[in-house]
């Protein structure tokens, strides 16, 4: 599922030969170092979504950076199997992003769970917000876009033994579903 939203994206990129406008790929090593590579507007918003995360985020998910970007996952100590597409990963809960033309929030719950999915979407229209959503991509261009107290709680209702559940479950649903017919890829 990130492989496909982040694979060809993640490059940096300037506006200036010596001042990066934007991170798309970082080669931070923290969330901190991250954040210290944008530009002032981008670091403040991503800082305040990162603080409600973490604020929200239930024991035993891991702050990091994965795939260039802030990362919150679980663990290999307590999923040792890792993420099923580069099992040296660990399995990616959710990601924090400045990309060239917006910043992204990627819920990879949400996407695994058509219920929560339902629920996040109404929460989106019940606070007044426009919801610019891909699969588990959640696209902003300022904090006022966000319903961060829905985000906290999106965050909140899924401990790490449920995430495990369910993305066992997605594998299982996809690995014994027929392949479709070439024609049809």
């Amino acid at each position: 599922m990130w492989d496909s939203y982040l694979g060809a994206r993640c490059c940096a990129a300037s506006t200036a030969a010596s001042e990066i406008r934007y991170r798309m790929r970082s080669d931070a090593t923290d969330a901190p170092t991250y954040l210290q590579g944008l530009p002032d507007d981008r670091r403040g918003v991503l800082s305040i979504v990162r603080s409600v995360i973490l604020e929200h985020l239930p024991e035993g998910y891991v702050e990091g950076i994965q795939y260039g970007m802030i990362g919150y996952y679980v663990p290999h100590s307590l999923y040792p199997q890792g993420y099923h597409c580069d099992a040296r990963q660990p399995l990616p809960f959710a990601g924090l992003a400045s990309q060239k033309n917006y910043m992204a929030l990627y819920l990879c719950t949400v996407y695994e769970d058509p219920e929560l999915d339902g629920w996040f979407r109404s929460q989106f229209l019940l606070a007044g917000k426009r919801l610019d959503m891909g699969k588990s991509c959640i696209r902003f261009k300022k904090l006022d876009d966000l319903p961060v107290e829905v985000i906290g709680q999106a965050v909140a209702r899924v401990p790490v033994a449920t995430y495990i559940e369910r993305y066992e479950a997605v594998l299982a649903a996809k690995r014994g579903a027929p392949r479709p017919p070439k024609s049809a890829r």
